[in-house]
């Protein structure tokens, strides 16, 4: 901050010098007025003495006039230069009373309308923070300067779960939801946090969360796991097992969080089968392989370039935009046939087997961009778990 305060007073100089130049050239006109009027006391002085000494006869009258002619010549030649004096009718107190009044009113003005707090808050986000404390510290300050930023409520309620503060959590949870929506992510986080603030005990609110959650996103990752930790707690353990395995499924090979997933997932299998009962097997998924043949229409081929891109996806009907598996070749590759399958996901959650029902797309990009193009072909919708082979012409402009 010290720079900013120095560029400010910087600025305060240039803004009062603009106003105490008027006062020092009223000091300036002062001394000049001065100086005058002390010349015309020694010129009436003079001309004093040679009427003094023309009544005692030793000035004649032709005397009389030279000496007075040389007095008032001196005069002029003392005062040339000199500038009329300006009537101001402002006087001096309002420059000097302005220059006081400027800087404590322009820094009341700053301190109430002002972002200092903030200027101060990036400075200190741009050093990493030594402890968890001062991290949580300095998003409670970014919370308290921008009550209505969503990321810094949600990042403060992730931080205070990771200090067993779920309470507090909860109700940045919540004024997160109101702030940027009834996402399921979001709604997760919340029920998670209200679970362990209630003391680990099932609510209609953590419930009606977690049921709001899993109806957007049936994938939702924290309510599956927080389902699966009340099922646990309540000795549901076939519950437990499922909700994880669902989960388990979610989550990325690499995941560090997959090794305490499927310990879980034993222990409850371990306490499911001491109370005599049988661990059900999860359904086998079966991967989902769609074979496609794509070609152009006879209409397009003399108006299409051997070198241009060809995409080939699938897409969820009901889901997400993103594709859930694609192929790339080119126009002299066509007619081509290509398989898409679970192996050609985008992302390890969005997997054809996912989603029971696919649109086929393909796309001739000129410029090489699989999201616009010049010319589309779509299917129409069908089962991800199709097994027969689909033909796909591209045949109208994209729009």
């Amino acid at each position: 901050m010290i720079d900013f305060w120095l560029a400010a007073g910087l600025l305060l100089l240039v803004a009062l010098s603009f106003l105490l130049i008027p006062v020092l050239r009223g000091r300036r006109a002062q001394l000049e007025e001065d100086r005058t009027a002390l010349n015309v006391a020694l010129y009436q002085e003079r001309v004093a003495e040679l009427q003094t000494q023309q009544e005692e006869g030793v000035l004649n009258a032709a005397q009389m006039d030279t000496g007075r002619a040389e007095a008032a010549r001196e005069l002029l030649a003392d005062t040339e230069g000199v500038a009329a004096p300006r009537v101001s009718r402002l006087g001096k107190p309002l420059p000097l009373l302005a220059a006081i009044l400027v800087p404590v009113l322009g820094l009341g003005l700053y301190l109430h309308f002002g972002a200092s707090d903030k200027v101060e808050l990036t400075r200190e986000f741009a050093q990493a923070p030594q402890s968890m404390e001062e991290m949580t510290l300095r998003l409670e300050r970014a919370v308290a300067a921008q009550p209505d930023s969503a990321e810094g409520l949600y990042f403060l309620g992730r931080t205070y779960m990771a200090q067993d503060r779920p309470g507090d959590a909860a109700k940045m949870f919540e004024r997160t939801v109101a702030l940027a929506g009834r996402q399921p992510e979001l709604l997760g986080q919340w029920a998670q946090a209200q679970y362990f603030a209630d003391g680990k005990k099932w609510s209609d609110k953590v419930q009606g969360l977690t049921d709001e959650a899993l109806k957007a996103d049936p994938k939702e990752v924290t309510s599956l796991g927080l389902l699966g930790i009340a099922a646990f707690e309540g000795e549901r353990y076939q519950e437990a097992i499922d909700y994880w395995n669902r989960l388990l499924a979610q989550l990325p090979p690499e995941d560090k969080s997959r090794a305490a997933l499927q310990g879980g997932i034993a222990r409850a299998s371990e306490k499911l089968e001491a109370g005599g009962g049988k661990v059900a097997q999860a359904p086998v998924v079966k991967a989902a392989l769609l074979k496609v043949t794509v070609d152009l229409a006879p209409e397009l081929k003399a108006k299409v370039l051997p070198g241009d891109s060809v995409f080939i996806f699938a897409r969820a009907t009901s889901g997400p935009p993103a594709p859930l598996a694609a192929k790339r070749l080119t126009v002299a590759d066509l007619p081509a046939s290509v398989e898409l399958g679970d192996a050609d996901a985008m992302m390890p959650q969005l997997k054809l087997s996912n989603f029971p029902e696919v649109q086929l797309v393909a796309r001739v990009s000129r410029a090489g961009q699989p999201t616009a193009g010049e010319w589309i072909g779509r299917s129409q919708p069908l089962a991800s778990s199709t097994a027969a082979p689909q033909q796909l012409t591209i045949d109208s402009p994209d729009k």
